[in-house]
């Protein structure tokens, strides 16, 4: 009970301390906390991954590969344009959206409290921001699947059939703003959130969606075989947690493949592709 309580005291304490280097300048405060911090996030994460892309190293990384012989190595070319295009999404589509999205907290005006809010709460707006964010993004995916959006939209994210991390923003402006964006903001947007908890949500959903684009199913790490297979197969799997493609029926084919078999978090060092490997090809 001391041990949270201190641990409490301390980010109580780091963020009073950050707020006062700022002196209180909320424009600040919250480019920081959802621009700054969450990019970081993203490309530390993905700076990772890209090494283990481009060199093949460390081959513990690329022994997890879910699509074998599949961007081993990576198209260069293709790399380029996804990076010029994820930063072109980044500078040019999200950190314009949070302008209108700073007005909206500051008229909560809880957003930048200098009372933490506790990590119950914290816990209890991330069930919240998760479930709005799977509803939204299940049906505006599904929605630039339709052929007459899928043909001028969509089609460049589903580019790479075999997606790597960078990949899970590298989208149309369109899409990037409808699909992946505003789900993401809308949570905190209902929910009037504390800009600290903006900061780790905004994070969390960039490396989760980085890991479920990345190849690779590495141990200990959230399974990324369910997005995996939408670039795969294109019309299976378009949520996030899978609830709303089990309702709507959208995940009856992956449900019957060794893929959904290794869909669970690994906790072996033993790659899945080896332990539930694909059946052999039948030859035609």
């Amino acid at each position: 009970f001391m041990q949270k309580i201190t641990l409490g005291n301390f980010w109580q304490t780091a963020w009073l301390e950050f707020y006062d280097h700022m002196e209180g300048d909320e424009w600040t405060i919250f480019l920081v906390g959802a621009a700054l911090v969450p990019a970081l996030a993203f490309w530390g994460f993905n700076g990772i991954l890209l090494v283990a892309d481009i060199t093949g190293k460390p081959t513990f990384i690329t022994r997890y590969r879910i699509q074998l012989g599949k961007n081993d190595p990576v198209d260069r070319k293709k790399l380029w344009k996804a990076i010029y295009t994820a930063l072109g999404n980044q500078f040019f589509v999200s950190f314009p959206m949070l302008v209108p999205m700073f007005y909206i907290m500051k008229w909560w005006e809880n957003t930048f409290s200098k009372e933490l809010p506790t990590f119950q709460w914290f816990l209890v707006e991330l069930s919240i921001f998760t479930v709005v964010e799977e509803i939204l993004f299940y049906y505006t995916h599904r929605l630039v699947h339709h052929p007459v959006l899928y043909k001028h939209i969509h089609k460049k994210h589903h580019e790479w059939t075999a997606p790597i991390g960078v990949v899970s923003i590298y989208a149309h402006p369109i899409e990037h703003i409808v699909s992946n964006t505003l789900p993401v903001m809308m949570g905190p947007m209902i929910m009037g959130s504390h800009i600290v908890s903006v900061s780790a949500w905004f994070s969390i959903a960039l490396v989760t969606t980085s890991i479920s684009h990345c190849g690779y199913h590495l141990p200990l790490l959230p399974s990324p075989e369910f997005h995996d297979f939408h670039h795969l197969k294109f019309n299976q799997c378009y949520g996030v947690l899978g609830v709303l493609d089990f309702l709507h029926g959208t995940d009856k084919m992956f449900r019957q493949t060794k893929a959904f078999e290794r869909h669970k978090v690994l906790l072996s060092l033993t790659p899945l592709s080896e332990s539930i490997p694909e059946p052999p090809k039948k030859e035609e």
